[in-house]
């Protein structure tokens, strides 16, 4: 990949040289200093279909939009252990660095802490912002209580499950919204108890996971998985059941074994910091992007739902999107 200016390509190979990577930013000369630099850590890879994916084509967007203006950097398939000098080397030559995952909290708080100069914004971890960092929840909890309504819905077998990759705060509650929104729907049903699988990526561990709940008898399956999402569709193939994708939207015949797809539009708030960093509107808050957001960034598309199935989780998704049903 084609590197800038030589502050860019320092950056690029120290963090290279922390883990394996990837690393990209825009084609610009030295001449473009003026321009607002912005650093972004994308911990997984940016063809994982889902969260990380999603975050990389934000970049797309900002670099297409604002190019004139911003000179953004990023880097993907960081180690865990190598977040933090991952930021911290952004954090040394850029305006505005942004974390994403909620895996990054405690190494992006600690960033924030060392540079006071630093903007920073972490999409997905806790909603609680600091002086100079803020914390962009995309309401993952609001698809999960749909997905959770939606695959109740269509369950034949009356159990559903949920399989992700970390333990974390975030993440556990998503899983308890996505029980709540089944049986919202559907009381009575079934929620096989959550299983965490302890990598986002890991191909087997969620094919396992998939395949052990379908020996449960589980049929309807939700996620918070990167690239562990093919492994789920393995499974799902290989037992008959469905597996509901997201947070990035595909075409429903992307794979037979798609129910339908959430959406929280994780480059949607990437983009949403770097504009208002360039509009000098920038604050250090706690911004959601759910349903009742109003920006479009929540959501779920149902792949073949009968018209009964469709106006139910209409309904459901309105009801949300007033407050009438809370997720937090």
């Amino acid at each position: 990949m084609a590197l800038g200016t030589l502050r860019t390509a320092a950056i690029c190979a120290s963090v290279l040289a922390l883990a394996a990577t990837g690393c990209s930013a825009e084609k610009t000369d030295a001449a473009t200093s003026g321009k607002t630099k912005v650093g972004v850590l994308i911990p997984g890879s940016i063809s994982d279909a889902g969260y990380m994916q999603s975050a990389y084509e934000g970049i797309e967007r900002i670099k297409k939009d604002l190019g004139g203006q911003v000179e953004i950097t990023y880097v993907e398939k960081v180690a865990p252990a190598d977040y933090q000098q991952a930021l911290v080397r952004f954090a040394q030559t850029s305006q505005l660095v942004i974390s994403i995952g909620g895996q990054t909290d405690a190494d992006v708080r600690r960033a924030a802490q060392q540079f006071p100069a630093v903007k920073f914004v972490e999409v997905g971890g806790p909603p609680t912002p600091t002086a100079n960092l803020a914390a962009y929840d995309p309401k993952q909890d609001d698809a999960a209580f749909l997905a959770g309504a939606y695959a109740a819905l269509i369950s034949k077998k009356g159990k559903v499950g949920f399989v992700a990759g970390l333990e974390i705060p975030p993440i556990v509650a998503v899983a308890k919204q996505f029980e709540a929104g089944a049986n919202h729907a559907r009381p009575g049903i079934t929620v096989l108890p959550p299983q965490y699988t302890g990598d986002f990526d890991d191909v087997a561990k969620a094919k396992q996971a998939v395949t052990a709940d379908a020996g449960a008898g589980g049929d309807v399956f939700y996620q918070i998985l990167n690239s562990g999402l093919q492994g789920m569709l393995q499974g799902a193939k290989e037992t008959g059941t469905k597996v509901l994708g997201g947070p990035l939207v595909q075409q429903c015949s992307t794979d037979a074994a798609f129910a339908g797809f959430t959406k929280s539009d994780i480059g949607f708030a990437t983009e949403y910091g770097v504009k208002q960093l360039v509009a000098g509107t920038w604050k250090a808050e706690a911004k959601p992007f759910g349903l009742g957001s109003g920006t479009g960034a929540s959501g779920i598309v149902l792949c073949g739902a009968d018209a009964t199935v469709t106006a139910k989780i209409d309904q459901i998704s309105a009801d949300l999107a007033a407050g009438k049903i809370k997720t937090s």
